[in-house]
């Protein structure tokens, strides 16, 4: 389908390597977006589901009016096993655009998530469950199923720009989008940042954690 307003593309999923999601599930949010320098990373959003677990997988975009769902469930019905689904909302929280049946309809299909720059309600059923659920806030008040709305195109979720088929990775600090092409270097360095944050604790404990670049960065911002 090609009408604008209504367009509906099909998902990479085919041409991705899944083993990328089980290698960015060990890093955590903070670290990724430190690796993209700070540039990356969602706004405003906070997780709704058990604890903040940790979610990572493939976008499946969806760009809606505010209020409407009705390409959130037709992206639902293209998901397969591994995929997040990302609803550009536009931030509008009067009216809720997924909830507990939704939620149901996606895990049962292997969906691992939702990320919405909008509204959710059911929220106490999502924080009873480890299906991902980052919302911008919470409306009891249920969408509306008219469109427009578009599939698998660029979204903006939260001042952060998501292609169908990038890395999403979400834990308890909020969301962070990787470019699929650049997903291979950002994993190498945020495994390295990984690595180097670990030695620093080590050397905490130790009571052996000095500062060099303290003193330095004070006086050069003082002349002294």
């Amino acid at each position: 389908m090609d009408k604008i307003g209504f367009r509906i593309f099909p998902s990479p999923a085919a041409e991705q390597d899944a083993s990328l999601l089980d290698a960015f599930e060990q890093i955590g949010v903070a670290q990724i977006s430190d690796c993209m320098q700070r540039l990356y990373g969602a706004v405003g959003l906070r997780p709704y589901h058990v604890a903040g677990k940790p979610i990572v997988g493939f976008a499946v975009t969806v760009k809606v009016r505010p209020g409407d769902n009705l390409m959130i469930h037709k992206a639902i019905s293209m998901a397969v096993e591994g995929q997040i689904i990302v609803v550009d909302g536009k931030g509008e929280l009067s009216n809720a655009l997924v909830g507990e049946l939704m939620m149901l309809d996606a895990r049962r299909r292997g969906v691992r998530g939702f990320v919405i720059d909008g509204a959710v309600r059911d929220s106490d059923v999502f924080a009873e469950h480890d299906f991902g659920c980052f919302a911008r806030g919470v409306s009891h008040l249920g969408p509306y199923k008219d469109g427009p709305g578009e599939v698998n195109v660029p979204v903006s979720i939260g001042g952060m720009v998501v292609q169908p088929g990038d890395i999403i990775v979400g834990d308890a600090d909020g969301v962070v989008a990787i470019p699929y092409a650049q997903a291979r270097a950002v994993l190498a360095q945020a495994q390295a940042k990984e690595a180097a944050e670990a030695e620093s604790k080590r050397k905490i404990a130790a009571g052996n954690y000095p500062k060099p670049w303290l003193d330095k960065t004070i006086a050069e911002k003082t002349g002294a």
